[in-house]
């Protein structure tokens, strides 16, 4: 009988991050930073630094529940600047408390979140008109609910399967709020990013990260276990 042989389980903490501070608006804020380095291609609905490509860094700064600035991402590159990050990065921002952030890992895969839940909803809500006078991108685009992810997969993932796992980050996130009573799938400014490794010479990326895939299972499991944490 042959038995089947699953990849090894990396060991060692690739998504690490650390804390800045700074006095903005009235304010002590703070912000989350991962120094990822080189080797890493995301995929990020953030604000900067969002689609699909390489990067360098991931940059979660808390902003004031009164903000007001209508440019966030020059906001973002302006304190990923004073925070010595160069190059190409990932800029999210949250009006929640960062430092309170949770993390999970399964099977070598990693979670960070930092979770905001006081406006909250159905992604498929009733259409309702937007009031004029607020821009798209105005104060409102960064209330208090806030529900930011960042995972890290330490295997490569071609480009299909990046957006196949945030899907599967997504599916697991609200699994979690669900679990634990909330009555929503997420909140309207919620922001995603997923790294993965870059292939080495003669490595195929995955093709696959759905739920049922082996890394996109414990992708879900660990962004489940730390959306679950944070909203509980």
């Amino acid at each position: 009988m042959q038995h089947a042989v699953l990849p090894p389980t990396p060991t060692g903490r690739g998504l690490t991050v650390e804390r800045l501070s700074r006095f903005e608006d009235g304010a002590d804020l703070a912000a989350l930073v991962w120094r990822a380095g080189p080797g890493w291609r995301m995929v990020s609905s953030a604000v900067l630094g969002g689609g699909l490509g390489e990067r360098l860094w991931v940059l979660n700064a808390q902003v004031h529940h009164g903000y007001r600035r209508v440019d966030p991402a020059e906001h973002l590159k302006e304190l990923a600047a004073a925070a010595g990050l160069a190059g190409d990065g990932v800029g999210l921002m949250t009006a929640a408390d960062v430092e309170a952030h949770t993390r999970a890992d399964d099977g070598g895969v990693e979670a960070v979140v930092t979770a905001g839940i006081e406006v909250r909803g159905w992604a498929a809500a009733p259409a309702v008109p937007a009031p004029a006078a607020v821009p798209p991108t105005g104060p409102r685009a960064f209330a208090p609910g806030t529900i930011n992810v960042v995972a890290a997969v330490p295997v490569p993932l071609s480009d299909a399967a990046l957006v196949n796992a945030v899907a599967t980050a997504v599916e697991a996130k609200v699994q979690a709020l669900v679990e634990a009573g909330l009555d929503c799938s997420g909140t309207p400014t919620d922001a995603i990013c997923v790294a993965s490794r870059l292939p080495r010479p003669g490595e195929e990326p995955h093709s696959f990260a759905g739920p049922r895939s082996l890394w996109g299972a414990r992708l879900a499991r660990a962004v489940h276990g730390a959306v679950l944490d944070a909203v509980t």
